[in-house]
């Protein structure tokens, strides 16, 4: 039986509540009690979710804890920064990418400032977190290089030059997320995460406009 689009778009409402619920009920509990006096089976309960959904979920509390890695879901985004041609800088020009991306991911503002505040209290949570960015990482690399076939033919012609570009701007890239994680973990202010990586990338601009003095 065919399920029609507005049952798609239902079912996945619900499953993005479920996620957020199991989300919400770890932090709380962890934030009331620690993070080694919580177990799987009281966050489901917290959550009113079986333990077995909640593994449908999650591997462990932990990645309850850290949320999801972003994802670059919007195609037409990806296709705006693919094709925006050599005017733009291929590196300055992922960032109002990767903030959208990461915005998605973060979730409500409540969400954000408990998980702040967990990923400062227990350092192996922001390890873990910064992780699981890895996977985020190598898909960039991949949408990188089809900006870069694009912008420069003759580059394009040498795939392991290519790859090493693309790598080198999206390693730049992440020092830049990495800072506005840090930056926004540090501080109290409760805007958006994705607020604090455009200024990030505000900084950036600064910096390389100083330019590298000569050695």
């Amino acid at each position: 039986m065919t399920v029609d689009a507005p049952n798609r778009g239902l079912r996945e409402r619900k499953r993005i509540a479920t996620r957020r619920a199991i989300e919400r009920s770890a932090l709380a509990l962890v934030a009331e009690r620690g993070l080694d006096k919580v177990t799987v089976d009281e966050i489901s309960s917290r959550a009113d979710v079986s333990p077995r959904t909640f593994f449908n979920y999650f591997a462990s509390k932990e990645s309850a804890l850290v949320g999801d890695a972003p994802e670059i879901l919007d195609e037409e985004a990806v296709e705006e920064y693919i094709t925006a041609g050599p005017g733009e800088s291929a590196l300055r020009g992922l960032g109002p990418l990767i903030a959208r991306a990461t915005e998605s991911d973060t979730g409500e503002i409540a969400t954000q400032q408990l998980r702040r505040t967990l990923l400062k209290q227990y350092p192996e949570l922001f390890a873990q977190r910064m992780f699981a960015m890895k996977a985020f990482e190598e898909h960039l690399v991949t949408v990188v290089e089809a900006r870069l076939r694009r912008d420069e033919p003759e580059l394009a012609k040498d795939d392991a030059a290519l790859t090493s570009k693309a790598r080198l701007i999206t390693l730049v890239v992440f020092a830049v997320v990495r800072h506005a994680w840090t930056s926004w973990n540090d501080s109290d202010n409760p805007r958006l995460f994705g607020k604090r990586l455009i200024d990030s990338f505000h900084q950036l601009d600064e910096v390389m406009a100083v330019g590298t003095p000569a050695v």
